[in-house]
């Protein structure tokens, strides 16, 4: 079943090991449609545009390096998960993706929910005007005050990551006079194929309850006594960037068990289970993500074979895709600085910009694709390192691609695939300044996060 595996190559590697990258392309003009957004495409000037703006007036009007968002695909992917689940079933957009209150409104209006993981997510859902019941708020160490503003907004489900998360939000919502729906988050022994640092349901790691040694069982068995909580299902996630549904297919079947085990120890039979999200996107012509359709089928039928084996009636599925719907909408617009080739090994390409506005390379040695967007050029390939501008040597953001080998200074370069993390991720490191998102749609561009600006450094500095 499995596509694809997560890319995990040596790290920043002297030389390259034989065989890491692939070999060019036939053409280093063409812009595969798997990494890029739906709307970009080349015009006859040879510079990429995107929803129907030239990234070289885009560059004019809103400077580099700045992330440009195509609000068409990303309302287009929302759309595509909400009918592939139907509504017999809840999509929660995760918010730690990219948020902003724009991408809020957009999912209001697309019919999605959202999930938070902080009280600033919260507070950013709620000043957009999202629903507080259509909002699920996790997070494995939520302060006391997080879960009172939640409780109080009346969020449709708080999800519980420890046995004194339990007590802590029985408390707080009994203390306010409230009921609070609850999802008790389990780790399920599952490891996903994916990097080693975003796999999250193996059990030596900080997120949920164990289902070993009958730990999970308790938090139920204690979640239904406290009158401050409405049990209403069993949460599950097995990692990130993730190809094969054959780990939620296992994952599955072990949260299936311990809803038998609540109805026969309990006597309930909890309404709703939540998979997660993890599924992957293409950040390279190698991916092969799955659809949502397809997804939706998978999942579907596991959970309906594993209820009808264990006779419990099929319960309200949830996902929770971030990356699936943000992460291909995007790309981040860079101009070229410095061009230095080393002889027998790679050009390294300096950017305006770097880890501080996508560190992902550096952290989970992740893969991206990019390409010469101010011009086509019929130069021969050139191996190329995109690198970024700060004092780091793992600061790099393309490891290894192939770029025309006239690349100058002043071209701009674009990497696709940056919507998921890349904003969510960025830094001040260096005291860069964090790069607008800009959302372009129909021949219209609106910045939705502004550019950081040296006040606003200067403002958090109080001396």
């Amino acid at each position: 079943m499995s596509r694809s595996a997560h890319p995990a190559g040596p790290r920043h590697a002297d030389v390259l090991p034989e065989g890491h990258y692939s070999a060019p392309p036939t053409d280093l003009n063409a812009l595969d449609p798997k990494v890029w957004a739906e709307t970009v495409t080349r015009t006859e000037s040879g510079a990429v545009s995107v929803g129907g703006l030239d990234v070289t007036r885009l560059a004019e009007e809103f400077g580099t390096p700045a992330y440009f968002v195509d609000e068409t695909d990303f309302r287009a992917r929302a759309r595509a998960w909400r009918t592939a689940f139907g509504h017999d079933a809840d999509v929660f957009y995760a918010g730690k993706a990219f948020l902003s209150r724009a991408v809020v409104r957009w999912l209001y209006e697309e019919g999605l929910n959202l999930d938070v993981c902080s009280g600033g997510e919260l507070t950013t859902a709620l000043s957009a005007g999202m629903p507080a019941d259509r909002i699920a708020f996790h997070g494995n160490n939520k302060s006391e005050a997080e879960i009172t503003r939640a409780v109080e907004a009346g969020v449709g489900r708080i999800v519980l990551d420890s046995f004194q998360e339990i007590v802590r939000v029985a408390h707080i919502a009994q203390g306010l006079g409230r009921r609070q729906r609850v999802q008790i988050r389990v780790t399920v022994g599952v490891e996903a194929h994916t990097h080693e640092f975003i796999a999250t349901a193996h059990e030596d790691q900080k997120f949920g309850i164990a289902l070993a040694g009958g730990r999970a069982a308790e938090a139920v068995r204690r979640a239904l006594s406290l009158d401050g909580l409405e049990l209403v299902g069993i949460h599950s996630h097995i990692g990130s960037q993730i190809f094969d549904m054959a780990g939620f297919e296992v994952a599955a079947r072990r949260v299936v068990s311990l809803l038998a085990q609540v109805r026969d120890e309990h006597g309930v039979e909890l309404p709703e289970i939540d998979l997660g999200g993890g599924l992957g996107i293409a950040y390279t012509s190698d991916d092969d993500p799955r659809e949502p359709h397809e997804i939706a089928k998978a999942l579907g039928e596991i959970v309906t074979r594993e209820c009808e084996a264990a006779r419990l009636r099929t319960p309200r599925i949830s996902v929770e895709p971030g990356r699936a719907i943000v992460g291909p909408t995007a790309f981040t617009l860079y101009e070229v600085g410095t061009v230095k080739p080393l002889e027998g090994l790679r050009t390294y390409v300096s950017v305006d910009g770097g880890m501080s506005d996508n560190i992902r390379t550096a952290l989970y040695d992740a893969e991206y694709s990019v390409a010469l967007v101010s011009r086509t050029s019929d130069a021969e390939p050139m191996l190329v390192r995109v690198v970024g501008k700060h004092c780091e040597s793992g600061d790099i953001v393309v490891k290894d691609a192939f770029l025309p080998a006239d690349l100058a200074t002043g071209d701009l370069i674009a990497v696709p695939a940056t919507g998921a993390y890349c904003r969510s991720m960025a830094s001040n490191y260096n005291h860069a300044l964090r790069p607008p998102v800009v959302a372009v749609r129909d021949g219209e561009a609106r910045v939705i996060v502004r550019r950081e600006t040296e006040d606003d450094l200067l403002r958090l500095d109080v001396g």
